[in-house]
């Protein structure tokens, strides 16, 4: 591909590499990774779940991927800063566009979603999501555990422990993973909670590192602790953009006080290089809140470091 050639979302002919665009023109997909539906030779297909009616506080999550996608622009022309190697050297990953459902009829939204990503999934790609608000992780997640075996281990980055008890047909982004929990999705065991900072008392028997514990522990310990919950079993990476602090992430729907720093969240993932996930999601970027994109840059730097993690993850 010539290096002064732009739109590569649609130009690229090789799934692979890094190649410069000036950061301010052409097509945003994310990292300006080729828009095709041709699943073929792609190892990660990134999708868009624009979903923000199950949210508790301020909606607008449903414009994340787009977001996401733009502020990626900035940091799409050069390889990670402080990894061994580039991801997209390894890694053929695609933009698959987002996923389609009917607005009209919210009841039949969780299984369409299911269904895109099972569809994807199935035919051999690894799956990162960007939502949405964070009640699409839950039909994400049984498409996973329909492909990889339930329950899986869940690596879950928050504010909100999203356990409390609910009623089983409602759509509600603070519930998900108590059902998950609940029908043997996940394994609350083998899973880990880290950043959270409101009060749920049951834990579900998730192993728990709060952040104020990780703010007292530090980095390497909460690798530590997430890395021996975690072991080698297939881990489902989900990441709640309100993990990090209003101050590093004020567009969210519900921010809360006292957050993980993004250095904090992004050295906490790349230390768990070579935990087997088999799949990931950033979600809850709301861009109406946001303040100079920098919610949404620092989802595009979390993606990044699930890649990372994929592409470090041991050989099946």
């Amino acid at each position: 591909m010539d290096k002064h050639s732009n739109d590569h979302a649609i130009t690229r002919e090789n799934l692979y590499g890094t190649t410069p665009e000036p950061t301010y023109a052409g097509i945003t997909s994310f990292m300006r990774r080729k828009y095709t539906k041709d699943l073929s030779g792609v190892d990660v297909a990134v999708t868009g779940i624009p979903l923000d009616t199950a949210t508790t506080n301020r909606p607008g999550a449903r414009f994340g991927p787009r977001s996401i996608r733009s502020a990626s622009s900035i940091m799409a022309w050069e390889k990670p800063f402080g990894m061994d190697f580039d991801p997209f050297d390894k890694l053929a990953v695609a933009d698959v566009g987002d996923c389609m459902f009917d607005f009209g009829r919210p009841e039949k939204v969780p299984d369409e979603i299911e269904a895109h990503a099972f569809n994807i999934i199935n035919e051999g790609p690894g799956l990162l999501s960007l939502g949405g608000d964070h009640f699409v992780a839950y039909p994400i997640l049984k498409a996973h555990a329909r492909k990889h075996g339930a329950p899986l281990s869940l690596l879950h980055f928050d504010a909100h422990s999203d356990t409390w008890a609910d009623e089983y047909d409602r759509i509600d982004h603070g519930t998900m993973f108590y059902w998950a929990a609940k029908n043997g999705i996940v394994d609350p065991a083998t899973s880990a909670q880290i950043g959270l900072r409101t009060s749920n008392p049951d834990t579900m028997g998730f192993n728990v590192l709060d952040a104020p514990w990780v703010h007292e522990h530090g980095i390497d310990a909460a690798i530590e602790a997430a890395r021996k919950v975690l072991g080698d079993r297939p881990v489902y990476v989900t990441f709640d953009i309100d993990c990090l602090d209003p101050s590093y992430a004020p567009g969210t729907g519900t921010p809360v006080c006292g957050g993980l720093t993004s250095h904090q969240a992004m050295s906490i993932l790349r230390g768990l290089k070579g935990i087997n996930v088999v799949g990931m999601d950033v979600v809850e970027v709301a861009p109406a809140y946001d303040v100079g994109e920098i919610t949404a840059l620092a989802a595009c730097h979390i993606a990044m470091e699930m890649l990372y993690l994929y592409a470090c993850r041991p050989a099946s």
